[in-house]
């Protein structure tokens, strides 16, 4: 008997824990529901609508350098700038030209895509077809071309500019380095669009290109160190961009997405890097201020740090 007696009080304390247990549970899921409530109530402070959009952060001194470093639009625009680092006798305005006609390739070769297929035979046809049948397809196909070959010169020019300007050194190396990529990438689109029309000039043109990378040192079958690698014309560098041996459909495929996906994805976030660093570093390096020939004969003040 006193073990059933026993028994039956474990089994109603065990009863009554089970109650208190899901008492606390239903106030757990309460609290969690009336969380839920307040914020459908403000939704820009949910951690989703922060991930999505640019949001006020806390007022702490951590909150605001992480909302500085953390988000290159707040770097594009600084609170002011030196009149003499913008004038156009001084920087020729080839940076901004530059990403203009890069807007201006993008949207032009997004049109240009609803009326070519990268396939032999199909693509040339479609070239014909977009400058005699299209309305206005001349006008798209050379307005894409022209601002092609535009924008090899003024990135050049740019580039040139920042040179002569000394604008590549300290502490602007980094962003000199970036622009170098940025030549590179440009130099690239210019090349795989040559062949995306299938003509003589392209086929002649990636030919003559895709030669000359089969001579690279260490990659290219031809070139210096090559063969002791184990390099051929099968399995070089030549191979890989052109997916075979020969320029044939696979190299048109190929220039195709390195044309339209791939190298326009790369510019755009290394043109993002690019931007950040010029405002990262102090804006446009400016000429060297006008000084006066009394100035001149004065002593430089000795440095003095700001005492911490």
């Amino acid at each position: 008997m006193a073990d059933k007696e026993s028994s039956n009080g474990g089994k109603g304390k065990g009863l009554g824990g089970l109650v208190e247990e899901l008492k606390e549970q239903t106030q757990i899921l309460k609290g969690k529901a009336k969380e839920e409530i307040e914020s459908l109530k403000k939704p820009e402070k949910t951690q989703l609508f922060k991930s999505m959009f640019r949001v006020k952060h806390d007022d702490t001194d951590r909150s605001r350098a992480l909302s500085v470093l953390s988000n290159v639009f707040f770097h594009l625009h600084p609170a002011k700038v030196n009149r003499d680092a913008v004038r156009y006798s001084f920087t020729w305005g080839m940076g901004g030209i530059t990403f203009y006609l890069f807007l201006v390739l993008t949207i032009t070769g997004v049109l240009l895509m609803y009326y070519y297929h990268p396939t032999k035979g199909q693509a040339y046809q479609d070239i014909i077809y977009l400058m005699s049948d299209v309305p206005f397809g001349k006008l798209l196909r050379n307005m894409h071309r022209w601002a092609a070959h535009l924008m090899v010169i003024t990135v050049w020019l740019h580039m040139f500019r920042v040179f002569l300007t000394g604008s590549y050194k300290k502490p602007r190396e980094f962003n000199w380095c970036v622009g170098v990529v940025l030549l590179v990438l440009t130099l690239l689109l210019s090349f795989t669009g040559y062949l995306l029309p299938d003509d003589q000039l392209g086929f002649w043109a990636v030919t003559v290109g895709t030669t000359m990378a089969q001579n690279t040192p260490l990659l290219g079958s031809l070139g210096p160190l090559g063969r002791n690698l184990h390099m051929t014309p099968y399995n070089d560098v030549r191979f890989a961009l052109l997916g075979g041996s020969i320029v044939d459909a696979n190299a048109l495929l190929r220039a195709y997405i390195w044309h339209c996906i791939a190298i326009p994805i790369i510019a755009s976030v290394f043109m993002g890097v690019h931007f950040w660093r010029v405002r990262k570093d102090g804006g446009i390096s400016g000429p060297a201020p006008v000084m006066l020939a009394s100035e001149l004969d004065k002593p430089v003040p000795p440095y003095n740090p700001p005492k911490m």
